[in-house]
């Protein structure tokens, strides 16, 4: 039973650090616990055992997390959660040309600040700077900021 015991708990350790360094590098809860779990086992190990038999089953914890560490890291497991390239793109970048401060428009939808509104015969979402409009009220650019419409009313 007592090898049982010392079984389980050094495999469930080196478990737990496979774990760690293959599937969820980074989090560190996972392998804080494998070590602790294996610390856990040595310590029995030294209570249940002879101090030489203690060592040797150190030793072998020891070398076998090493061997899993260096194989996690040699396995390349890393490289599958790292980014391989960068998004440039940005949506909406152009959404504003040929619109002006000043250009007149007329809402499409209800302002509550945010709305519809037509300008140059395309629609655009805008924000009302006076809050509450209705369909069909004449507006102006007031701004053209951030890549947002500030409508105002005529």
């Amino acid at each position: 039973m007592v090898w049982f015991i010392l079984i389980s708990l050094l495999t469930l350790g080196i478990v737990l650090i496979v774990v760690e360094v293959l599937f969820v590098p980074g989090t560190t809860i996972i392998g804080i616990l494998g070590v602790g779990v294996t610390a856990v086992g040595i310590y029995y190990a030294f209570r249940s055992f002879e101090q030489d038999t203690a060592l040797i089953i150190l030793g072998l914890t020891v070398i076998g997390n090493v061997l899993v560490i260096v194989y996690g890291f040699r396995s390349g497991a890393w490289n599958k959660f790292s980014l391989k390239e960068t998004h440039t793109g940005r949506s909406y970048d152009d959404r504003l040309l040929g619109l002006e401060v000043g250009q007149k428009g007329r809402t499409v939808s209800d302002f509550k600040p945010y709305g519809k509104v037509e300008i140059a015969d395309k629609i655009y979402e805008a924000k009302s700077e006076r809050g509450f409009l209705s369909p069909g009220t004449d507006v102006f650019i007031e701004k053209l900021e951030n890549n947002r419409i500030i409508i105002n009313k005529l």
